[in-house]
């Protein structure tokens, strides 16, 4: 809006000067040169492309007045984020582990006591006693109803602290792979832009060839495109199940509806950055009886598997 606003103040003047250079031959000869360089730069792909390449310096250094743009300062942030959220994680994990110990603690005595009601309804049913049958009964329909919803919350909770613990594996060994990238390429990029000016860059795009550096560039931001997905995905689930376990109140034997269905919804989206094809398998797990959960295993801390850096295809 600000470019056509100074177009239109300019305007009158400008067609001003164009009638003016009419007037005379020099004058006509510059206004038909300055119009054969647009239509050459408008039909050559090799003029495009530098008028392309300069419009992007132009933007990027404006940019750069305003917010951070080295690929490089940015992946060294996002490592920085990661190493606190995985911190995070690690406290979340645990507490976690702990509420679930106390739910499967109200199971089991819930357990209890629905077969100590049930054996008192037997025994007033033999001494004829109609009231206490019915009462003893009551007590243990509405616990073993309450098992079944209790029952139904330890398997959500049990899917969070799958997806958790191997959402923690993952950005473990994405914070890894980040690190050495940039270990690897710090050097590299620092030579790169010291040695690779932005005439040499020019002159690489008038021949036609691969600018390096932009090249070069080009695959940080990927990464770092890629880092800023799986961070954000990472900090929406860790919020999501904050939400979930503050919805619950287990001393009342109490959960709301909302945190059931935030975690109904995530596990009917579409596949995971972070968690990729493990997702369906985690929720599969957690809820197959025959795959029980061992809460009393120790956290681990991730080990990196001899093999390539994920993100060494960005470079190729």
């Amino acid at each position: 809006m600000g470019l056509l606003g100074v177009v239109g103040w300019l305007l009158p003047t400008l067609i001003g000067f164009v009638l003016t250079l009419t007037q005379s031959t020099g004058g006509l000869l510059a206004l038909l040169l300055s119009f054969a360089v647009i239509v050459f730069t408008a039909l050559d792909s090799k003029a495009r492309n530098l008028v392309s390449y300069m419009y992007k310096s132009v933007m990027r250094w404006i940019t750069g007045l305003f917010v951070e743009i080295n690929p490089m300062a940015i992946l060294k942030a996002y490592v920085s984020d990661l190493r606190s959220n995985l911190k995070k994680m690690r406290k979340q994990i645990g507490k976690m582990r702990v509420q679930m110990h106390k739910l499967k603690e109200m199971m089991v005595n819930n357990q209890k006591n629905i077969k100590a009601n049930m054996d008192l309804a037997s025994k007033a049913k033999a001494s004829n006693e109609n009231a206490q049958v019915i009462l003893k009964t009551r007590k243990a329909g509405r616990l073993k109803e309450s098992n079944m919803k209790l029952g139904d919350l330890y398997k959500r909770m049990e899917v969070l602290y799958r997806v958790l613990n191997k959402m923690y594996d993952n950005s473990f060994i994405l914070t890894e792979d980040i690190e050495d990238q940039i270990e690897l390429k710090e050097q590299e990029h620092k030579a790169m832009m010291a040695g690779h000016s932005a005439m040499k860059s020019a002159m690489s795009i008038i021949k036609g060839d691969t600018d390096k550096r932009a090249m070069f560039d080009q695959a940080l931001e990927a990464i770092a495109d890629d880092v800023s997905g799986k961070v954000g995905e990472m900090e929406r689930f860790m919020e999501m199940s904050e939400e979930f376990m503050a919805s619950i109140d287990l001393q009342n034997g109490i959960f709301e509806e909302k945190g059931m269905e935030m975690l109904e919804k995530w596990e009917k989206e579409s596949t995971s950055l972070l968690l990729g094809e493990s997702k369906e398998q985690l929720i599969l797990d957690a809820n197959n009886d025959n795959n029980v959960l061992d809460l009393n295993a120790p956290i681990k801390t991730p080990v990196q598997e001899k093999r390539g850096n994920q993100y060494d295809n960005f470079f190729d």
